[in-house]
């Protein structure tokens, strides 16, 4: 099966629980319980790997059943695994069946039973939840302003990054867990050691998302990739809300794109009121409404001395004034922003995202210096026919990037059509420190240099216009005589 057959699969057993009477969130989280009790089941039976869960709450004890006896054994399934501490608590964290319909629930556990999931070679959780996302926004528009980063750059940005085995990576807007997977699978390839692989299993991975939905999948996914021992690597957290006390060596995520910036606030009467539009925190240089900007300080807080980041960030980042200007003074003094990856506008769920992918180093601060000496630019925008349908991006459209990205030794990196070097002392003459550049002439602009000039054009429009007007004059004309 591939990734869009899975969706296509999915997107059928939601209909089944639509027509239960389910809502998005509900079928979605319904869905992700059923599908993880079975693959759980599948990575205990076929690869010996140990489940976390009690035998009687397993799958193996609801495909047995049907009527009420199944709704009871589902429903006292999820009350008691909601209950449990560590990752099992995470994934199912305030789990309720909302699936009264006994016949419907058999009919989804029966469907859900004829498919080895553990088998796909594909992010099934990840792609389940995103690719219904993105039908259900296409339908409803709902779950806008969720744009999920396509696999492909994911790989292709820990590929550039190299983890170790021994570092701590951080994924504070986690999502489903792409990053942090993509950083494990690469990771574990580079030891044979136990106590190290123990460790990072255990010890080296870390997320946080405020979204309750995708920190359950995100623990579903780590835990069926056998990360985690007992604990949850991920916590359901507002990672703005504060820094913390961990530093980490490497950072890689993708933020929520959006102006607003919002926190849940308990009153001493038990209320929850909302909205905080700023964070005040001291370790900010400025306090905005901008979520990317804050992101950014937060990374550059939450890394370690000599620690690394790549993040995905939209184009207002590069040039927006007032508090963008003075982080990205910060951010190239204090900093060595390396290099910016210009994305397609057609790679994500959204059409006409445009966003980057700013790749930065941490060190100690120098005296009367500046970090950054030279930042290099891939255009991968510029005359891209890059689309989320037709022709997505895969790993073809991003190996020339790995390949001049250069990770062994960034000193031997040589320009090309589409990777330029430009240098701080270039970039700090820029109105605002704009880091929006471009230097690739856009050939779908072509057609517009060969336009007549604006006097031919207005003549050519008073004519159209004086020769509807005698059209509407003579049907006019028409009328009157009948």
């Amino acid at each position: 099966m591939t990734e869009s057959s899975i969706i296509a699969k999915v997107w059928n057993y939601a209909g089944i629980l639509r027509d239960a009477g389910l809502n998005y969130t509900d079928y979605i989280s319904q869905l992700t319980y059923i599908i993880f009790l079975k693959m759980d089941f599948e990575r205990d039976k076929l690869l010996g790997e140990g489940s976390a869960i009690a035998p009687k709450y397993r799958w193996d004890k609801l495909t047995v059943l049907a009527g009420d006896e199944l709704e009871k054994r589902y429903r006292n399934t999820l009350e008691a695994l909601s209950k449990e501490k560590g990752i099992i608590g995470t994934i199912f964290r305030k789990a309720q069946n909302k699936i009264s319909d006994p016949a419907k629930l058999k009919r989804i556990i029966s469907m859900v039973d004829e498919q080895t999931w553990f088998a796909l070679d594909v992010d099934v959780k990840g792609a389940m939840y995103e690719g219904l996302l993105a039908k259900n926004a296409s339908e409803t528009k709902a779950g806008a302003g969720q744009y999920f980063t396509p696999r492909p750059l994911i790989r292709a940005i820990v590929e550039a990054m190299r983890p170790s085995p021994t570092m701590t990576v951080i994924d504070p807007a986690c999502g489903t867990g792409g990053f942090l997977l993509a950083a494990y699978d690469y990771m574990k390839k580079q030891s044979n050691d136990r106590k190290i692989l123990a460790d990072l299993r255990n010890e080296k991975l870390f997320g946080a998302d405020i979204t309750p939905i995708v920190v359950n999948m995100c623990a579903m996914n780590l835990y069926l990739h056998g990360i985690g021992n007992g604990i949850s690597p991920v916590i359901e957290k507002d990672s703005l809300s504060s820094a913390g006390n961990k530093r980490f060596d490497m950072c890689l995520t993708n933020p929520p794109f959006g102006k607003k910036s919002s926190v849940k606030i308990m009153g001493d009467d038990g209320k929850v009121s909302t909205e905080k539009e700023t964070y005040e925190r001291d370790d900010f240089i400025v306090s905005t409404s901008n979520k990317q900007l804050n992101f950014l300080q937060h990374i550059m807080t939450i890394l370690d001395t000599r620690g690394k980041a790549a993040v995905v960030l939209p184009d207002n980042v590069l040039f927006e004034g007032g508090a963008g200007e003075k982080i990205r003074s910060r951010l190239l003094n204090e900093f060595d922003l390396h290099t910016i990856l210009r994305l397609p506008t057609g790679i994500f769920y959204a059409q006409g995202v445009k966003a980057n992918v700013l790749f930065f180093d941490k060190y100690p601060p120098l005296k009367n210096d500046h970090r950054t000496k030279s930042v290099w630019f891939y255009d991968l925008r510029t005359n891209s026919n890059i689309t989320l349908i037709e022709n997505s991006l895969n790993e073809s459209h991003l190996s020339d990037f790995i390949k001049v990205y250069s990770a062994d030794n960034k000193s031997k990196r040589k320009e090309s059509e589409r990777f330029k070097k430009f240098d701080y002392e270039e970039i700090i003459k820029r109105d605002k420190l704009n880091l929006d550049i471009f230097w690739l002439k856009d050939k779908s602009l072509k057609d517009l240099e060969n336009l007549p000039s604006p006097q031919d054009l207005a003549k050519d429009i008073i004519k159209n216009l004086n020769l509807t007007l005698k059209n509407f004059q003579k049907v006019s004309a028409e009328l009157k005589k009948k």
